[in-house]
């Protein structure tokens, strides 16, 4: 480290991007300082990622109890103690907190401090009010759920994805205004631990048509009311909160939880001292290698817009933090491939998807072919006797690469990281259909799937 510099590269926040990036920093020689204002892990473990998934496993444990296909298995589903699970819930975050986050940084040899940072020039940072000079910088700060700008909402006490998750006492009823992949996951939540649920606004927006046509199916079945409409105006009711849509219809519940996207927090960092210039949304604007308008000044994770999973976060802090180290410009050229990202929404059945739609496809001018597969015509979703879902194959029609695989299903995360890897092989749908395939699981379809090019008669069992 340069005795000018009090640290290599200070890094404000804790979560995903900040971890990866001081473990980078650190594997390089670097010294790392890590600032943390408030708890330390981030969104993902705290109130993100691990909490949401393991309550909507229980919320589906509930469900399969109560919804068991099998003649001659009994089950039964009662009631729920929302504050014991919610404990429980609290009781792994801690576990996870400590050794994902604070045993890591301990291993490596970082420090993590608790305190406010803000910049004081370009150069300089404050913690807590004492000048800190660092070679390079990283934010790393995250984003909170956004507010959206609803007429009636400030007089109404709403939910939003981290609130709903501490609360103790489940709702009868709720009313969710969203129906991107927040939206979707914390109304299956409730429903299926028991509470009456409307979802105003258009479900799974950015999902292929034909899978969102089943989805809407699964969420009727589990008696979601979907108002596929944009609410235009909250009030209290009688019975707890009132949302009117754009066309008159309503939506009632005794709470209200809203999930219309997420804001960058970046109030307290005065960016404008730092010259770190912000787009049109306010995230932290950066270049492909994760710079911002201040060259010693880096950013990676949600704070800059990208696509929010804690793996792209990841893989932005380790590329921000070596391209900030480097010693030269022709050094610090390191970037994100985002060739055939995956992404699972926790719905049950799962909604994931990898590569391009089909949509996308035929924007960056491939000339696309497509196959859905139903799952009715998957062994493994024959025994579970669950059919609901497909899975569609999108394909360049020159070349017959695989550019996007979607599906909706029991299972259709699991089937994403073969479908990343053949994307990013450059595979294409003979390839794919000639590849060996366990039998009897979910990731068969996408061997299936690839042989419907060749032909869309009806298959045997592993022909």
């Amino acid at each position: 480290m340069d005795e000018d510099y009090d640290v290599d590269l200070a890094v404000i926040g804790s979560g995903g991007a900040a971890m990866s990036a001081a473990i980078a920093a650190r594997q390089a020689g670097a010294s790392v300082l890590l600032i943390e204002r408030g708890t330390l892990g981030g969104t993902c473990v705290n109130i993100g990622c691990v909490p949401s998934k393991t309550l909507l496993a229980a919320a589906g444990a509930r469900h399969s109890a109560a919804t068991n296909p099998f003649a001659g298995v009994s089950t039964s589903a009662g009631g729920v103690d929302l504050a014991a699970l919610i404990a429980q819930k609290d009781e792994l975050v801690a576990g996870m907190r400590q050794a994902k986050y604070a045993d890591v940084a301990a291993a490596y040899g970082f420090e993590v401090r608790h305190g406010h940072a803000r910049f004081l020039d370009r150069d300089t940072m404050a913690v807590n009010g004492q000048p800190l000079r660092a070679r390079a910088y990283l934010l790393a700060t995250g984003a909170d759920p956004a507010r959206p700008d609803l007429p009636g909402l400030d007089e109404v006490d709403y939910l939003t994805s981290t609130t709903a998750m501490e609360q103790t006492v489940l709702p009868e009823s709720l009313v969710v205004i969203g129906g991107g992949y927040v939206g979707m996951e914390q109304a299956q939540l409730f429903a299926r631990l028991g509470a009456g649920v409307t979802i105003v606004g258009r479900l799974a927006p950015h999902a292929e048509p034909e899978l969102t046509e089943i989805l809407r199916e699964v969420f009727a079945d589990d008696g979601i009311t979907v108002l596929e409409e944009h609410a235009t105006e909250v009030r209290s009711d009688s019975a707890g909160v009132l949302v009117t849509t754009a066309s008159g219809h309503e939506g009632r519940g005794q709470r209200l939880l809203v999930a219309t996207g997420r804001r960058p927090r970046t109030e307290a960092l005065d960016l404008d001292a730092g010259d770190v210039k912000t787009d049109g949304r306010g995230f932290v604007a950066i270049d492909e290698h994760q710079r911002t308008s201040n060259p010693r000044v880096f950013a990676a994770g949600d704070v800059t817009g990208a696509p929010q999973y804690v793996y792209v976060a990841a893989g932005g802090g380790r590329v921000a933090a070596l391209n900030a180290l480097a010693t030269s410009p022709t050094e610090a050229q390191g970037r994100i491939d985002y060739t055939g990202l995956p992404a699972v929404i926790f719905t049950k059945p799962q909604l994931a998807s990898a590569g391009l739609t089909e949509t996308e496809a035929i924007e960056r001018g491939h000339v696309c072919e497509c196959r859905v597969l139903g799952f009715d015509d998957v062994p493994r979703a024959l025994v579970n006797r669950d059919t609901r879902g497909a899975l569609k194959l999108v394909a360049d029609a020159e070349t017959g690469r695989v550019l996007g695989v979607h599906a909706l299903g029991e299972g259709a995360g699991e089937i994403m990281l073969a479908a990343t890897y053949a994307i990013k092989a450059s595979m294409t749908v003979d390839e794919l259909a000639d590849t060996w395939a366990p039998y009897l699981t979910m990731a068969e379809s996408l061997r299936i799937a690839a042989g419907l090019f060749r032909s869309q008669m009806p298959t045997s069992c592993c022909a």
